[in-house]
């Protein structure tokens, strides 16, 4: 099986997320996408706690998807090339990033390492282009592909400010974010 890998914060996730999941299963050969929450950041940065983040990332609800707790469960430093040794084995995987992600590829650790063991999938995002593309990664594209800029920190901001996400994330990852008083 090929399976594709959404890594991230997902603090929160969001709707975007599930439109790159929909749209890397309609546009390329992956037969499922597993969103993977990391439990450590690389670099540190202020985030919910990851109780909170796996708990709203379960709520995401797409078929052919699933949560994988591959990081949290190995307490791994959200180093990509750390988690290829915990990935069950028989099947294939394509780690997906965002084109946002590509100039700053190079400062991932063991990059190279990384890039010889996974190929990658980039999807676009609008504001940044699609390069620069190293070996072993192709670009998601498609005359239907859509793209948005949703993302995680416009969410916060909105919910700081008081402003709606109704329309940004599913609505029980909202009301999670309520109830629990996140990001305030």
């Amino acid at each position: 099986m090929r399976i594709g890998l959404l890594g991230g914060a997902f603090n929160p996730p969001h709707n975007g997320h599930l439109a790159i999941a929909q749209q890397i299963l309609d546009f390329t050969d992956c037969n499922e996408v597993w969103f993977l929450p990391n439990y450590g950041q690389i670099p540190p940065k202020p985030v919910a706690n990851v109780t909170h983040r796996l708990a709203m990332t379960k709520l995401l609800r797409l078929p052919k998807t699933e949560v994988s707790t591959l990081e949290i469960d190995h307490k791994l430093d959200g180093d990509t090339i750390n988690l290829v040794e915990h990935l069950p084995s028989g099947n294939e995987y394509r780690f997906i990033i965002g084109s946002d992600q590509l100039p700053t590829f190079h400062l991932w650790g063991k990059w190279e390492e990384l890039l010889a063991k996974m190929s990658f999938l980039v999807f676009p995002r609008y504001g940044f282009p699609n390069e620069p593309l190293y070996p072993n990664m192709t670009v998601v594209t498609s005359d239907i592909l859509i793209g948005s800029n949703i993302s995680s920190t416009k969410i916060r901001n909105r919910v700081r400010l008081g402003l709606s996400i109704d329309q940004f994330v599913p609505k029980a990852i909202g009301d999670y974010i309520s109830t629990h008083s996140l990001y305030r």
